[in-house]
C-alpha cells in the first residue's frame, strides 16, 4: 500500500447525486463552465444599425444551431429528449427574450454582446438564487442560450473537449442540455459537476445517452485539476479522486463483476418472474418518455406502472395542447401492444414547474398547491390532459392514476371530471374506454391510513415510497442536509406500507408499488413478505429483480417481512434486510456495487 505523502495526492471522496448509472476510470478534464460577464463595451449612436444586425444575425445563427442539433438527438435519444434543443430555439425566437436586448443596445447604446451577457446573466442568477432546486437548474439552459449567442458574436475558441483523450471524464461548476448531447461518447466517459440535480435537463440528457453522471458534488472542480486519475461510480453518486491501487483494483473487480452479471441476467429476460413456490410477481417499469417501454420491454418487464407525464411541461416554453397530450399516449399504447399501461396525471409543483408560473412562489411548495391539488385548481389544463388521456383509451388498454391524494374528496373531484369528459366525448362521437380503471398514489399518510375508505372508491392503489417517506418522516429528499434521515426502512413507514397492501387485498383491488425502494433487491423481499404481487421499477432495475424473485419463496420473504415490522429501528430494520437477504439468495447479489 502507497503511504501519502507530501508529494502523493491523497484519495479523496466526494459525494453526490448518482444521476447516470454506471462506473467509469479515467482521467480528470475540468471544464471552466462559469460563464464570464462581457465588458461594457460603448457604441455610437450610428453604430446602432449595425449592430442590431450583428445581434440578429446571432439569434439567427444560434437558432440554427439548436434546429441541427434536435434533429441529431432526436435520431439518437427520442423526441421527448431532443425536445429540450426545440425548446431553447423557441426561447431564442421569443420576442419577450430577445427584445429587452435590442433595446438595451438602442437606448444605452451598448455592444451587443454585452447587452447579450448582461440580461441572459441577470435571468440566469435569478434562477440560481432560488431555493427551489427546479429553478436551480434551468439556469444552465440559460447559460446554454447565453454561450451560444455570444459564440456568433464574438467567434470562439475551439472547445477543449477536441483535444480531450481516450478515456476522459470531464468534471465542471455546471454543464448545459448541449454540452452533455456533444459530449464524443469515444472520449468522454462520464461527468461530474458542482451543481444540478435529478431533474435537470442535463441528467435527463445523460441518462438518455448513456453516460455515468454524478451531480451536486458541491466543491469537486476546486479539488481537481487536468490528468488525475478518477473513479466516477454513477450507481452510488460518489466520485473518488486521486483512488489508491486497492480502490483501483476494487472498483475494476466491480466493473468486470457487473458486466459479468449483467451478460448473465440476458437470459432471465424472457423468463416469468415466478418465485421457487410458484407465486408469480408482475414486473412493470417506470418511464417518462415514450420510448422507455421498449427498454422495460427488452429487459423482461411486463408493462408500465407508472409514466410520468411532467414532462411534457417541462421541455416546452407553453402549455402542451390536447394533441400534445394524445401524441405522446398514443404513442405510448402503440409500443406496449396491449400491455399494461398506468400513465400518472401531471405531479406539478413544488420543485417541478408551479413556482415559476406564479407572481409569488410559495414558501413551502412540497406542502402547497402541487399535483392534484395544482390541477384541480387548473380545471382546462388538467381537462386537456384528462380528454387526450380518453381518447388515447380507445387505441388500447390503459389506466389512470391521480397523485398525492390525501383525501376522498380530491380523488372524487378528479373522478367527477372524468365522468364529466366522458359525457362530452360521447356527445361527439368520439371513442373511449367506458370501463377505464382509474386509481391513486398512496403517497401521504392520510390516505394510507384511510386505505379503507379509498379502497370503496379507487380500481387500484400504487404505493409511491419517494414521498410517503418523505411526508410521513419530515425530511425533504432533495435536502443534503437531511439526506441521512431519509429512511424508507423506518418502522412508521413499514407500517404504513403494511396496512395499505392488506386493506387492498381485503378490498380485492390490485396493490402495486412503483417508488424507487421496489428496485432494492433487500426491500423487495419485505414487499412481497407483506404480500405485494406487482413492483414498478426503472427498467435496469428489472433483470436482477426478476432474478431474485426467481430464487426464493413465500414462506422466506414472509419470515423476513415479521422480523423487520417487530423491530424499531431503520437501522436495525436495514442491516436485517441485507444480513437475511444475502444469506438466503447471496447469487442474487452477485456483481452488484456494494452498498
Amino acid at each position: 500500500m502507497t503511504v501519502p505523502t507530501s508529494t502523493t495526492p491523497r484519495s479523496d471522496q466526494h459525494p453526490g447525486l448518482g444521476v447516470s448509472p454506471g462506473i467509469v476510470i479515467g482521467r480528470v478534464m475540468v471544464l471552466d463552465t462559469e460563464h464570464g460577464r462581457v465588458p461594457r463595451r460603448p457604441i455610437t449612436a450610428h453604430a446602432v444599425k449595425g449592430e442590431l444586425e450583428r445581434f440578429d444575425h446571432a439569434i439567427r445563427a444560434s437558432i440554427a444551431d439548436l434546429h441541427a442539433l434536435y434533429a441529431q438527438a432526436k435520431t439518437e435519444m427520442g423526441e421527448e429528449t431532443a425536445a429540450i434543443f426545440r425548446v431553447h430555439a423557441v426561447m431564442l425566437a421569443d420576442k419577450s427574450l430577445v427584445g429587452p436586448m435590442r433595446v438595451m443596445i438602442e437606448k444605452e447604446l451598448v455592444c451587443a454582446e454585452f447587452a447579450v451577457s448582461h440580461l441572459l446573466g441577470v435571468l440566469a442568477d435569478k434562477f440560481r438564487s432560488s431555493r427551489d432546486s427546479s429553478f436551480k437548474t434551468k439556469a444552465n439552459d440559460i447559460d446554454d442560450l447565453s454561450a451560444r449567442v455570444l459564440h456568433h458574436l464574438l467567434g470562439a475558441q475551439q472547445s477543449r473537449l477536441i483535444e480531450a483523450p481516450p478515456d476522459t471524464i470531464i468534471f465542471a461548476r455546471d454543464l448545459t442540455p448541449s454540452q452533455t448531447a456533444g459530449f464524443d461518447r469515444s472520449r468522454v466517459i462520464g461527468f461530474a459537476t458542482d451543481l444540478g440535480g435529478r431533474t435537470s435537463h442535463t441528467a435527463i440528457v445523460a441518462r438518455a445517452l448513456g453516460i455515468p453522471a454524478v451531480v451536486g458534488c458541491q466543491n469537486l472542480t476546486a479539488a481537481a485539476t487536468d490528468g488525475l486519475t478518477a473513479i466516477l461510480d454513477g450507481d452510488r453518486g460518489v466520485v473518488v479522486l486521486n483512488p489508491t491501487p486497492e480502490q483501483l483494483a476494487d472498483y475494476q473487480l466491480q466493473i468486470e463483476q457487473t458486466r459479468n452479471f449483467r451478460l448473465s441476467l440476458t437470459d432471465l429476460c424472457k423468463l416469468p418472474a415466478v418465485t421457487v413456490d410458484g407465486t408469480r410477481i408482475e414486473i412493470l417499469g417506470n418511464i417518462e418518455f415514450s420510448e422507455e417501454i421498449n427498454q422495460v420491454i427488452d429487459a423482461g418487464g411486463e408493462g408500465v406502472g407508472l409514466y410520468r407525464t411532467e414532462f411534457l411541461y417541462l421541455t416546452s416554453t407553453t402549455e402542451p395542447t390536447e394533441e400534445d397530450h394524445y401524441k405522446a399516449y398514443a404513442r405510448c399504447v402503440s409500443l406496449a401492444a396491449g400491455r399494461p399501461l398506468t400513465i400518472r396525471t401531471v405531479d406539478l409543483g413544488a420543485d417541478k414547474y408551479t413556482q415559476s408560473r406564479v407572481d409569488v412562489p410559495e414558501r413551502n411548495p412540497f406542502l402547497g398547491n402541487r399535483s392534484i391539488r395544482y390541477c384541480l385548481r387548473n380545471l382546462p389544463m388538467f381537462k386537456r390532459q384528462l380528454r387526450a388521456l380518453l381518447r388515447a383509451s380507445a387505441l388500447g388498454p390503459i389506466k389512470i392514476m391521480f397523485p398525492l391524494i390525501t383525501s376522498l374528496e380530491e380523488f372524487r373531484q378528479a373522478k367527477y371530471h372524468v365522468r364529466d369528459i366522458m359525457d362530452d366525448l360521447a356527445e361527439e362521437g368520439l371513442d373511449f374506454d367506458r370501463g377505464l380503471k382509474m386509481g391513486m398514489m398512496v403517497e401521504v399518510p392520510s390516505a394510507a391510513i384511510m386505505a379503507e375508505a379509498f379502497a370503496r372508491e379507487v380500481d387500484f392503489f400504487s404505493i409511491g415510497t419517494n414521498d410517503l417517506v418523505q411526508y410521513t418522516l419530515a425530511v425533504d429528499r432533495t435536502n443534503e442536509r437531511v439526506a441521512g434521515l431519509y429512511s424508507h426502512t423506518h418502522p412508521a413507514v413499514l407500517r404504513l406500507i403494511k396496512d395499505v397492501i392488506r386493506k387492498a387485498k381485503r378490498a380485492d383491488i390490485p396493490v402495486s408499488c412503483c417508488g424507487e425502494s421496489a428496485g432494492d433487491l433487500e426491500f423487495a423481499m419485505l414487499l412481497i413478505g407483506f404480500g405485494l404481487r406487482t413492483l414498478s421499477v426503472t427498467s435496469s432495475s428489472i433483470p436482477q429483480l426478476k432474478r431474485l424473485i426467481r430464487s426464493v419463496n413465500i414462506d422466506q420473504c414472509e419470515r423476513i417481512a415479521k422480523s423487520a415490522i417487530a423491530l424499531d429501528s431503520d437501522v436495525q430494520v436495514s442491516a436485517l434486510l441485507r444480513e437475511r437477504a444475502r444469506k438466503i439468495v447471496p447469487e442474487a447479489f452477485d456483481g452488484r456495487t456494494a452498498e
